[in-house]
Parts: structure tokens; sequence; C-alpha cells
């Protein structure tokens, strides 16, 4: 078993619907969508790199490339729309970008700033929010409505080229400029102008915008201010044509208005900006310096030739408006794409544009189909695939250097197609006819047709001798070569969705919307197997190469497994639509396609659940899938009008070898055409042999004319040195005398500055003089200065001191009032201290009954989950064939379990925790009693008193007694329930046995099963090769009879016939050996299920049994359950009884005093004692005594665990008693 491996190899195709779908990486280098994938194409090297979108998305909406051309952005749509940056260099995701801000689930359009760090995505409806990115922090730093109003749509955002914080948006009546400021944005005022509907725009400069409407309207904007109109006039051909569509960016918007075409995409470049007129028009405009600013210079077409899938009528409509242009980095190409997703390039150089005429776009790389593809075929002998299109387009394409053959366009609607193996005809399906056609070597010309209206499936036998075409429910077949109709096959009663031939074309099977699967006989055009579902819509069917197993998909998110008429296998699909599926002719590669346009290479064979390698590439649904002869390439095709091709092995790379596949050159080429190249041939060679007389004619002379001018050249150039050396000598004298006048010159400045620094040097020492004089004077201020400050200090300190005895005098009177109230606070606090140690006994106490509670809830739920896994314990033993199904809540109820094992372990951390603050209590009180040691001689008093209560030892001793009676039936219990669960052992240990010696039995019953399938696999093998023999007899007979009327070549054929399967004496003597081992074989066989039945039927009555003791166990278990349950409820009383005593025992001692003298009193008149009077020694005693209960108590509780633990016979454990430990 193993999983195909699919590379993605090459693309046709372009997503037209994409914002912004075409940008230059670098001089040669393009990147564009296509499909579900963004496609980086090399011009040079025809060579493309693939990057795969988001898997689950619902397609592209937006793209935007750094200006730095290192990152590329991805808006997709879906239940969150999201943007997704990738590093163009890796071709690997970066980061992905989304955002509860925006209600929309799409992005209409993404621009980055020009330090490429920031990111502008622009929402689309309801809420048209515009998002102002900190990409690589994945954070919305801004965010504003561009749109108040639902209906007015926003097209195109774009960022200001030197400014990263100011950015344009453009839109239905919308055209606002912002700034982004501390994370806001605010809107630019602009002058106010008529509300239309702009389509477009483009910052020509920092503060220079030209924006575009459908009116075929460009204002030009600087500084906030609309500065000029420039308008575009419709070409004349399509001056009166009506027609209204989506613009690119709005289905509502009109793109003709009066002879004028909307503007639908403007393009900066260094000398102006490029203008998208609508109708394959784009027109130059350059700067002047004019108050024009820019006037038209040229304009750039797309030739009615360029591709002939385009008729002129298509030219006129809105398919060839061009929706997004880019220019390379060094401005010397365009490139456009179209709105019937085609892709046009044209250089800029002077040579390709010429002034004042219309030049012509040229085709990228070849012509796409632009409307949803509808059938595929490949070729068997050539490296051909054809498809056809709801564009009305038949393509021929050459899938080993990918490239476009042959293109053909029709009137009609094309729905399938088929090529004949030998790669020289083409089937085509129309909604009129069908039409069988050659493939001539420039052209497709139809030579047969056959009335078979709206024909989706047609299909060449491998041989090609035959083909078969669906007519509505009915598969018709017809000889290729005689075009007769050799047989209809009728039993669908839905329409026929796939037909696929055996590999030796003996069989067809088909499938419908009837949820039928039918298997046909080519010789006998009848039905050899069926399988019909009718809750499931089959779109596709693939035969295994031996020929025995049908492979379907349909509406029931399935992929079926039918053999022998029987639907073996289905596999889930993951709540995905299949459309289609393929398998390998090796047989070891199984592709199916789905609805949300991925494949999908399958396990094979089959296993359930499946297991795949999903690869998404399609952005809808693909319709039709095919594998190449060769299983070496995998192609597919889509609503979404793009074909994929794949380069697929096996696991283990098994596959013929690309030296093994030799491919047919041989052409079709019409008699016409040949004689009418022949005549051309003829011509160009006379034309050839005339210029090349004439050219060397005009090279002789030119030569002449060249030697004369050299000469004239040479002497002129003679002259002219003679000359230049004369003027050199007048210069040289020149430069001697202005040499002399400089040197005098520069003397007579240097003595001039000489005088000016004698003349500086004195008047500075005047001024240094009287400088000084001034700092004398400052100097003996300073000291008078000095000498009043430090009579000032003196009188301050003075001051300062007195100051502080008197402030002295204040904080003492002061702190012995403070001593005071300190000592008033420590009485106080001792009165506190007495009243917290009574409140921490009662939190003591309540801290007791929350965890006993908070235990008893917890043994309830613990219960609850022992009780359900006993549940599932008791069905795994019935049930064996749900037993991974049971397993699986097993293990789900044992996490709940553990979840809550992980929950006691939480509360048994927060009783530690108050335990440890119990025990900080208690260090605290310790420390508080060494403070109160003055009261111990009150405590001896109390001591001696102590000792008359000696006489009321007897109360608690009667109650002891009785809690003695109590335990001790509750242990004899426990000892008889410990025997039960003995006994209970034993009989488990005795099922288990009795388990495993009827498992031996059902394993060895299947292996006899296994081998008998086996023996039958090989006799049907054998009845296999037995009707295969039985044919080619047929056949070699029936070549006989064409020797009727030559009786010795008749006697020959016979001869050899004999020969070849009349068998020698020998075979015939173990032919009838063969029968007795046949007979054998059969007794043998006959014993052998007699045996299996009656194995069955004591395996059936034992399951009976065994479920019955199980039930029974059950029962039992949960009967001591209750009775361990009654038992903790018992304890808990009792426990609950002892803590009673504890707390009693714990009274206030005054009122212990005062019971004590009470009781005296009374018993000194012969009363009883009215409280508990109990002495110290006998509190001792108790205290041991409940010491040795709880050890006992304890001992019997670990005892029954142990039993409880230990394995049962049958293999499994009961339910750990939990609760019993909890109660601990």
């Amino acid at each position: 078993m193993s999983i195909a491996i699919a590379n993605l190899r090459h693309v046709f195709g372009l997503k037209g619907d994409v914002a912004n779908n075409v940008s230059f990486q670098d001089e040669q280098t393009i990147i564009y969508p296509s499909g579900s994938n963004c496609i980086l194409y090399n011009m040079e090297t025809k060579m493309q790199k693939f990057i795969s979108s988001v898997d689950k998305s619902s397609g592209m909406t937006a793209m935007a490339l750094t200006p730095n051309k290192r990152y590329i952005a991805v808006a997709e749509k879906g239940e969150k729309a999201t943007i997704t940056i990738y590093d163009l260099q890796t071709l690997r995701k970066k980061k992905v970008l989304t955002t509860t801000e925006v209600q929309s689930q799409q992005y209409v359009s993404l621009a980055f700033s020009p330090d490429s760090k920031y990111l502008i995505s622009q929402g689309a409806r309801p809420d048209w929010t515009l998002l102002y990115w900190a990409w690589e922090k994945s954070k919305p730093m801004a965010s504003i409505r561009t749109s108040t109003n639902v209906s007015n749509e926003v097209y195109q955002v774009s960022f200001n080229p030197n400014d990263n914080a100011q950015f344009c948006v453009v839109g239905n009546g919308v055209f606002k400029t912002y700034k982004y400021n501390e994370g806001t944005l605010k809107a630019n005022p602009i002058q106010k102008i008529e509300p239309q509907n702009f389509l477009c725009h483009s910052w020509l400069s920092e503060d220079r915008i030209i924006v575009g409407t459908d009116s075929g309207r460009m204002l030009l904007f600087e500084g906030q201010e609309h500065k000029k109109d420039f308008y575009v006039s419709a070409p004349t051909e399509a001056a009166a044509v009506e027609r209204s569509g989506t613009t690119g960016q709005s289905e509502s918007s009109e793109a003709v208005k009066q002879g004028q075409t909307a503007v639908l995409c403007l393009t900066k470049y260094s000398k102006g900006f490029l203008c998208s007129a609508g109708n394959g028009i784009v027109y130059m405009f350059e700067k002047t310096d004019e108050r024009e600013l820019y006037k038209k210079a040229r304009e750039i077409r797309i030739p009615v030739s360029a591709d002939t899938a385009q008729s002129t009528a298509n030219l006129k409509g809105a398919l060839h408006e061009i929706m997004h242009m880019t220019i390379s980095p060094s401005e010397e190409t365009i490139i456009a794409a179209s709105r019937n997703s085609q892709l046009y390039t044209i250089g800029l150089t002077g040579a390709e544009i010429s002034k004042g005429e219309h030049s012509l776009f040229e085709m990228l790389s070849q012509p796409f189909h632009y409307d949803q593809i509808t059938g595929l075929d490949v070729c068997i002998r050539k490296p051909l695939i054809a498809t056809c299109s709801l564009d009305r387009t038949v393509r021929i394409w050459n899938y080993e250097n990918n490239s476009l053959d042959l293109t053909k366009e029709f009137q009609e609607e094309a729905f399938s197609v088929a090529l004949h193996p030998s790669g020289l005809y083409v089937l085509v399906g129309f909604s009129d006819k069908l039409r069988l056609m050659n493939i001539l070597i420039d052209d497709i010309q139809p030579f047969k047709e056959f009335t078979i209206r709206g024909c989706r499936e047609c299909q060449f036998s491998n041989g090609g001798h035959l083909f078969a075409a669906v007519h509505g429910n009915v598969i018709q077949l017809y000889a290729s070569y005689t075009f007769e109709n050799v047989g209809n096959l009728k039993g669908h009663n839905g329409k026929v969705r796939s037909i696929v031939w055996s590999q030796d074309d003996s069989k067809i099977i088909s499938c419908g919307v009837d949820g039928a699967v039918y298997e046909w006989s080519v010789y006998t055009s009848k039905r050899d197997g069926e399988s019909v579902l009718k809750t499931c819509s089959y779109t596709c069917a693939a035969v295994s190469p031996e020929g025995n197993t049908t492979f379907a998909v349909g509406s029931d998110k399935t992929l079926k497994e039918i053999s022998d008429s029987q639907i073996q296998k289905e596999v889930p699909a993951a709540d995905t639509v299949l459309t289609q599926v393929a398998i390998s002719r090796s047989g070891r590669m199984l592709f199916v396609g789905t609805a949300q346009g991925s494949i999908r290479a399958m396990k094979f064979p089959l296993t359930v659940p499946g297991e795949w390698t999903e690869h998404q590439c399609h952005a809808s649904a693909i319709t039709k899938m095919r594998i190449s002869y060769d299983d070496g390439f995998l192609f597919t095709v889509g609503e979404d009008a793009c074909l994929y091709t794949f380069k697929i092995m096996d696991k283990e790379g098994r596959g013929l070898k690309a030296k093994d596949i030799t491919y047919a050159e041989e052409i079709l080429i019409s008699k016409s055409d040949l004689q009418e190249k022949d005549t051309a041939m003829k011509e160009l060679k006379t034309r050839v042999y005339e210029l090349n007389m004439e050219n060397e004619y005009q090279l002789r002379l030119k030569d002449m004319n060249h030697h004369e001018k050299t000469k004239e050249l040479t002497e002129k150039f003679i002259q002219e040195m003679e000359s230049l050396k004369t003027k050199n000598q007048v210069l040289k004298t020149d430069k001697d005398k202005e040499e002399a006048k400089h040197e005098e010159e520069r003397q007579e400045l240097v003595e001039k500055q000489h005088q000016e620094l004698q003349d500086l040097e004195s008047a500075n020492n005047q001024k240094l003089m009287a400088e000084y004089e001034k700092y004398q004077e400052l100097q003996a201020k300073s000291q008078r200065m000095q000498e009043e400050y430090e009579r000032q200090l003196t009188a301050k300190s003075d001051s300062h001191k007195q100051a502080l005895r008197e402030q002295t005098e204040q904080y003492e009177t002061k702190l012995h009032e403070k001593i005071g109230q300190l000592e008033a606070a420590h009485d106080e606090m001792r009165q506190t201290m007495r009243i917290h140690e009574e409140t921490k006994k009662q939190i003591e106490e309540d801290a007791d009954r929350e965890i006993l509670d908070i235990k008893n809830m917890y043994e309830r739920r613990l219960r609850e989950e022992k009780e359900g896994n006993m549940r599932l314990t008791g069905e795994t033993g019935i049930m064996k064939k749900k037993f991974k199904s049971q397993e699986q809540e097993i293990e789900a109820l044992k996490s709940d379990i553990n979840n809550l094992n992980t929950e006691k372990n939480k509360l048994n951390g927060v009783i530690k925790s108050l335990e440890k603050d119990i025990l900080g209590l208690k260090k605290e009180i310790q420390e508080r009693d060494e403070t109160i040691q003055d009261k111990e001689k009150r405590i001896y008093d109390l001591k001696k008193k102590n000792q008359e209560l000696e006489k009321f030892k007897f109360v608690l001793d009667y109650k002891i007694r009785e809690l003695k009676k109590q335990i001790e039936p509750r242990e004899f219990d426990i000892k008889a329930m410990k025997d039960q669960i003995q006994e209970m052992d034993t009989e488990l240990e005795r099922y288990n046995k009795n388990n495993t010696a009827l498992d031996l039995k059902i394993e060895e019953s299947k292996q006899k099963l296994k081998a008998n399938k086996e023996e039958m696999a090989v006799q049907r093998q054998k009845v296999h090769d037995m009707e295969a023999e039985l044919k080619r007899f047929r056949t070699d007979v029936s070549n006989c009879v064409q020797y009727i009327q030559d009786p010795q070549k008749l006697k020959a054929s016979i001869v050899s016939l004999n020969k070849k399967y009349v068998q020698s004496e020998q075979s015939v003597e173990s032919a009838g050996m063969d029968v007795d081992i046949q007979k054998e074989y059969a007794r043998q066989r006959d014993h052998l299920e007699r045996s299996v039945a009656s194995f069955r039927k004591k395996l059936t009555k034992d399951q009976q049994i065994h479920r019955a003791d199980n039930v029974r166990i059950m029962q039992e278990n949960v009967s001591l359950i209750k009775e361990i349950n009654d038992l903790r409820r018992e304890l808990k009383i009792a426990r609950t009884q002892i803590s009673s005593l504890k707390y009693a025992l714990n009274l206030d001692q005054n009122k212990k005093v005062h019971d004590l003298e009470a009781n005296s009193n009374v018993l000194k008149k012969g009363g009883p004692p009215q409280g508990p009077i109990i002495t110290v020694e006998e509190l001792d005693q108790t205290k041991k005594i409940v010491d040795i209960q709880k050890g006992e108590i304890k001992r019997l509780r670990d005892e029954l665990r142990h039993s409880l633990n230990r394995p049962l016979s049958s293999g499994n454990k009961l339910p750990p008693m939990e609760g019993i430990t909890a109660a601990q």
C-alpha cells in the first residue's frame, strides 16, 4: 500500500477576477494568479514556479507586491477574510493576517507602502472597512469605513509613492485621501466635485493623482485641487455598440456612455501614464511643458489575430477590456491582463512603439481558455492534450514542451472532446451535433458529423477502432473508420455522466445521475454487471487495469470500490463532494478530484477510513481528470478555465522510463495546403535568388561610396590636426604671460596681509589690558560678598539650633503619648487574640465540613464513572465486532476519570495548603502560650480538681463498648464479601479459559476459510484463462473460415489449429487425474464447510452463556458496591460521633470548671452526673482505643482494596474502589 506522489509541473490559465493580478518581480519574471496558486513565470526560460494558497479558502480576490520585490500579499475569501504574505525567495508563507474588525468575507484591493513595512487592505460590503497594517507584527494599527453607503462600492486603494502615511481610495461616488497619524486615519480635504463612478487611479508624483471614471473622463488632482480633465474617445467601430457589464471592479457600472469608453486601468511610468480605455485599447499619455500637462502620444491595441479563438464580435464586447497593466522595472516591457483571462506584452523601445501609428500587443506565452472547460482527453501515441470549453474553442496542447499547438473556434459551445490514440483525429460534442475532425498541421477540419445533440461524453477505445458517444441516457457505439453504428447500450434511467473503456476494449463502464454503474459487453451490447444506488448521483467512474474493479464518485461524498456488482468499500471524503476519479494503467496510483478544486492522491489499495495526500490547485470544481498512457502525468481541468499538469509516480518511483517512451511524429496535411505550400516555396526561392543578386550589387556600390568618403575624411582630419597644433602653440605663449602676471599679484597680497596682521596685534593688546582691570575690580567685589555670606550663615545656624531644641521637646511629649496608646493597643490585641482563637476553631470546623462535602461530591462522580466503565466492560465481551469503538469510548472515559483525579489532586493541594495554615496558626498559639506562664498555677489547681473526674470514667467506657458492638458486625460482613469476591474470581477464570479455547477454534476456522478463498481465486483465474483460450480459438476458427474456398490453405490452417489446441495423450491422462483431484477437493471442502457451520453454532451458544454469566457477575458487583457504600455512610456517621466527642472534650475551660463544680455538688448529694465528666487519664486511654480502631479499619480497607484490584480471570479489571480511598 502506498500513496502516489504528484508534483505540479505547469499551469495553463489566468484568474482574471483578481485585483492587480499581474506584476513584475524582476525584468524576466512576472507573477500572476491561476486557479488557487500564484505563478512565477520566467519569460525567457518559459519555466514556472508555484505558490500554493491557504487550505479551505474560497479563492483569491486581490494581490499586491512589495516595492522591494521581496514579498507578495494575497487576499483570499472565506468564512473570514485573510491576507497571506509569501516570501518570493523561499516561496513559503511569511505571515497570515486576520482580524475581527472586518465584517466582509473578502478584500477587494491591497497596497504596500513605499518602504514595504505597511499594508492597507480594503474590505468589501457590507462595511467597506479599510485597515492599515504593520504586517510584520500581524497587527492592524488603524481602521476606517471608506464608504458609508452599502451600495457604493470601493474599487482600489494605493499608497503615496513618497509617504508611508498617505493613501488614496476610489469607488462609486468615493474619492478620498487619508493620512495616518498616531493610531487614527483622517480624511484630507479635497476640492468638491460632482459624484461620479471612479473606477481607478494612479499617483503620478507625490502630490499629483490621476483618477479615471466610467464615462471616459480622467481627472488630474494636484495638491488636493482639481487641476485638469482628460477625455478618452471610443474607437469608431465600437461607438454604436451598446453594452452593459462589469468594469472589473463593479458588476453594475456602465462600460460605454454616449460614444465614450470607461477608463478601466491607469498605470504610471517615467514619461507619463498608460490608460486602458476598453475594447482592447491602451493610450499612452506623455508629459509636456505646455498648459495641457499631458497629451495623448500613441495607442496600443489587441490584434484580432493575436488569439484565433476570439472573434471580431467578441472584440467589440467587453471580453478584450484590459483590466490590469504592469511595467517592468527598466520600463522596457508592458504586460497587460484582459477580462477574458489573457496575458499580452509589448516592448516600449522605439522599434516597437512607432509614433503616430497603432502598435499591437502580442501574446505573452499562449492564449488560455476563459470559460469553464467541459472536456479533456489525452493522446496515446503523441504528447497531446485536447480540451474544449464553453468559450466555443477546442485547443490542442503539447504537454512535453508546455505549448499550445492548435486552436479552433466554432459557432456552438463544445461539451465533450475525445482524442484518437493516433493523435490524428478528434471527436467533439457540440450542442447541435457530434463532429469527427482531422487534426492538420495548422488547423482542425471536420469531415464527419453524427446527429447526436448535446453530447456530454464521448470516448475512443484504446485501439481506436471504435468510439462511444452519449445521447441522453443511451450510449451509442460507432466504428471509427466506417462510421457504422455497431451497437446501442440502453439501461440508464437518467443522463450518463461518464464512460470508460477497459484496457482490452472488451468492456465499457458507465455511470449516471440515476445512481447506476453498469458494466457493458462491447461484443454483445448487453450488461454484464450493475450496481445501483439511487441516493447517489454519479459523476465519474474508472476501471482497474484487469477490468474487474470499478471506482466511482458522486454526490454522496464517498469513493466507492465496486466488484462483482457489489460495493466492496466506501471511503468517506470528509464532507467534500468528489467529482472525478482516475486510475493509472499500472493499477498502483489512484487520484480523485473534489468540488473545492483540490486533487487527492489516495492510498492504494483503498482502506477504510481512507488515507490521502491533498494538493490544492483549482479555484473551483474539477470537471475532468486524465492520466497519460505512460502513467507519468496527471491532467486536470476545472470550472476556473485552468489546465493543470502534474508529474506523478508511486512511492517506489516505478513507471515507464523516459527513454522507453517514443512518440509518433507524423502529421496530417490536406492536398490543397500542400500544393499551396509548394507553390509558395518555389516563389520564395525565386525571390531569395533575386534578393541575393540585388544585395550583392548594392554592396558593391556601397563599398565604392565608402572608399571615397574615407579618403575625403582622411584629408580633412590632417588639415584639422595642423590647425590645432598652431592654436596649441599660441595658447602656451598666453599661458606663460598669465603666470608672470599672477606671481606679481600674489607678492602684493602677501605684503598687504602682513601689515594688517601687525595692526590687529596692537589693537588686541590694548583690549587685553582693559579686561584685566575689570577682572581686579570684580575680584574685590567677590571678597566683600563672601564675608557678608559668612555672617548670614552664622546667624542662620544659631536660629536652626534653637528651633531644633524646641521640636525635640515637642516630639518627646508626643512620644510619651504614643507609648500610652501602644500599651492600650497591646491590651486590645490580647483581647483580639482570644476572639481569634475562637474564630479559628469555627473555621476549622467549617473547613472540615466543606472538605467532606467536596469529597462526597467527587465520590459520587467517581461512582458514576465506575458504573459507566463496568457497563462498557460488560459490553466489550458481548460485542466483539465493535471492539475498537468501545475501546475508544473507554479511553475517553478514562481521560475523564484522569481529569477528575486531577481536580481531586488540586483539592488535596488546597487541603494541604489549609493544613499548612493551621500549622502556622498552631505555632503562633504555641508562642503565645509561652507568654502566659503566669497562669500555670491556676492550671495546676484545675488538674487537682480533674482527679475527681475519674469517677465518671464509666460514661466513656459505655460509649466505647457501643461503638465496638457496631464495628464487629461490619467486619463479619466485609469478610463475607471477600469470600464472595474470591468465588467470583474463580468463576471468571473458568469463563476466561472457555473464551480462550473458543478464540483458538475461531482462528483455526478463519484460516481454513482463507485457504478456501485462495483456492477459489485460483479456480476463478483458471476459468478466466479458459475463457480467454476459448476466445482465441473462436478467433482462429473465424480466420480459418476465410479459406473455405481454398482446400490447401484450409487444411494447413486446420493442422495448425490441431497442433495449437489439441492435447496429447499425456495431457489427457493428466486431465483425468485432475478430475479425481477436483472430486477430492470438493469432498474436503464440503467437510470443512460443515465443520465451520457447526463451529459457528457452538460459538453462538457459548457467547450467549458467557453473556448471561457476565450480566450476573455485573449485578453481583453492583450489589457489593451498594453494600460498601452503606458501610461508608455508617463509617461517616461514626466519624461524626467521634468528632462530636472530640469537640465536647475541647470545650472552654471555664465551662468545664463550672460543670466540675456542679457535678461534684450533685455527687456529694448522691445524684447522677449532669454532663460528660472525663479525667485526663481516661481521655488518653480513649484516644489510644480510637487510634487502634482506626488502624484496624485502615487494614481492612487495604485488604479490601487489594482484593478488588486483583486481575479477573477474563483478563479485565473491575474498577478500583476509589470511593473508599477518598473516604479515608
